[in-house]
């Protein structure tokens, strides 16, 4: 591996981080003992400035460059921002239906136990499972369609590799002109 600069930032696929290495995880770190690193990234992450200072934190997030991409939010450096998992409501969800339309085939020569043109995998008998001696355009039972979910929320993530972000502690100052 080549001398990496101070502060720099790397990403590696093992559950460690490299010697001179901490992972990006909003450590809290002493000034004192890390003075190099704390002159380059401040309190842009967090800590109080006089005796301590923290690390980046990549824990559950992906990295993302600071400034405004068009159409984008805007991003500081050092802002944490988005969900691991979120709950939709009904205002988040655009306006749809649920609909089913059933059709029976009385002509027993019409039926067919396989998918086919003009034919459905089942056939609805007289006594519907949805509704008993269910007529063309009859109301579901209230009971067959309706709200799910139960205000659970779910992943929001996007698809990610299992590696680590980590920072040197260590290394070549960068020159800056």
């Amino acid at each position: 591996m080549t001398q990496p600069f101070l502060g720099e930032i790397q990403l590696f696929g093992f559950n460690f981080p490299p010697y001179q290495w901490a992972f990006c995880n909003g450590a809290t770190l002493p000034i004192q003992q890390n003075a190099a690193l704390f002159s380059l990234l401040g309190t842009q992450y967090g800590g109080n400035g006089t005796s301590t200072f923290q690390l980046p934190n990549f824990t559950n997030r992906a990295g993302c460059n600071q400034g405004q991409g068009v159409g984008l939010t805007a991003h500081s450096i050092g802002e944490p921002f988005g969900n691991n998992s979120i709950t939709l409501t009904q205002a988040e969800m655009p306006a749809h239906t649920h609909s089913l339309t059933i059709y029976s085939q009385s002509d027993t020569s019409k039926r067919a136990a396989s998918p086919s043109e003009g034919n459905a995998l089942s056939v609805p008998s007289s006594s519907s499972p949805f509704l008993p001696s269910a007529q063309p355009n009859t109301q579901f039972a209230q009971n067959v369609i309706g709200i799910a979910g139960s205000g659970q929320p779910h992943e929001n993530r996007q698809p990610y590799l299992a590696v680590n972000f980590s920072i040197s502690l260590a290394g070549v100052f960068p020159a800056f002109g």
